[in-house]
């Protein structure tokens, strides 16, 4: 099979087309795999790095707003067009997949007028703008949630499948999971609390801890809070001057990033995080209870949603980005962590959710749409 994967920005559209790329080259050895990217975003690190030829286009998100800047990026989209369609005619695919990004508009719709078949996967539960436009342009769009399959309008074909992330479900023996805490600095006899915001971290959540730390909240029950690289120090300052130690806070761990996610998201008993579309199918997975937080601002407000599909099946509880403060935060914590039953429930309805052989399902699809375009 010869393919090209559109995926730009951020690593939640990037690892996706990453994962699809790898089931391709499981199942066929031989297949010659491609990406289109920007120059700007995350691919030109992680394409690379898993063993793939990134070649790029421009492509921007344009506003409504008429102003210079805009009309430049306009032109320079349009021009992306016609380089997607030069890359498209040289490499001669089977198949142009779109994992996410400004990226897609061009590379589907040129791939669509050349007649080579197309397939988008769309991660979350709102589907994006590119999505609505590219609907009628595309063979198959594939989803990670049931709730965006009526959100779709005018598409040929809608697929549920999941998305395909790297982080599984281990069952730890009592042993072992007892010796990983106390690897931790951790106890065995309080419940654990996994509290993250992305790669990056999240200010607003880290500004809850803070209070949490400086109120002596977390009596009851253990923290591991990744701060995000960028925010470390800044944190680490701001409890210097309140004489608090980053190392030495009772019942908290402080690290700026967590490398072993999988061992640690396994090992936890609540999940506190926002809710991109990657998190929240990692902790289906996973069958973890969360607190979601819901990054505020974004496109369609799809962070809400993605946490609202969890919610509205009591796996989670959402707190908005505006209400947060460590007093709330503290309060949900302590509702869910202290009582086994409810955390048992959560983590169950979580875990209902979750969808196995992703990788292989959606590896089916994109040799249904070959197949078709073959006879």
């Amino acid at each position: 099979m010869r393919a090209i994967i559109a995926a730009a920005g951020t690593a939640g559209h990037i690892n996706p087309g990453i994962a699809i790329a790898n089931e391709i080259k499981r199942q066929e050895k031989d297949s010659k795999i491609i990406f289109i990217g920007t120059t700007r975003g995350l691919e030109n690190d992680l394409v690379p790095r898993a063993g793939y030829e990134l070649r790029t286009i421009e492509a921007y998100g344009l506003s409504k707003k008429l102003s210079i800047d805009n009309l430049k990026k306009m032109y320079k989209t349009l021009k992306g067009f016609g380089e997607a369609k030069k890359i498209i005619k040289e490499f001669q695919p089977d198949v142009v997949i779109g994992t996410g990004g400004y990226i897609c508009g061009a590379t589907i719709s040129e791939a669509h007028k050349l007649g080579i078949p197309t397939l988008l996967h769309e991660s979350n539960a709102f589907p994006g703008k590119a999505i609505k436009i590219l609907a009628r342009k595309t063979d198959t769009i594939l989803v990670s949630f049931k709730d965006a399959i009526p959100r779709i309008k005018n598409a040929k074909n809608v697929v549920f499948t999941g998305t395909p992330v790297k982080i599984k479900k281990i069952n730890y023996t009592n042993e072992i999971k007892k010796n990983k805490i106390k690897e931790l600095g951790l106890k065995e006899d309080k419940p654990i609390v996994l509290i993250f915001g992305g790669s990056q971290g999240a200010q607003k959540i880290n500004e809850a801890i803070i209070e949490i730390i400086e109120n002596n909240l977390n009596k009851n029950y253990q923290v591991i809070w990744a701060t995000g690289p960028k925010q470390y120090d800044i944190i680490k300052e701001e409890l210097d001057n309140k004489h608090k130690n980053i190392n030495r806070i009772e019942n908290m761990k402080i690290v700026p990033y967590i490398y072993n996610m999988e061992e640690i998201m396994n090992l936890v008993d609540l999940i506190v995080a926002r809710s991109g579309a990657m998190t929240v199918t990692e902790i289906s997975n996973l069958g973890k209870p969360s607190i979601l937080v819901p990054l505020p601002n974004v496109s369609h407000d799809h962070q809400l949603y993605n946490a609202k599909a969890l919610e509205n099946r009591g796996a989670a509880k959402i707190l908005l980005n505006d209400e947060l403060t460590g007093k709330i935060l503290n309060e949900q914590i302590e509702k869910i962590v202290l009582d086994e039953k409810e955390m048992l429930h959560m983590g169950e309805k979580a875990l209902s959710m979750a969808t196995s052989n992703v990788e292989e399902k959606i590896y089916n699809e994109i040799k249904k749409i070959c197949n078709r375009k073959r006879k």
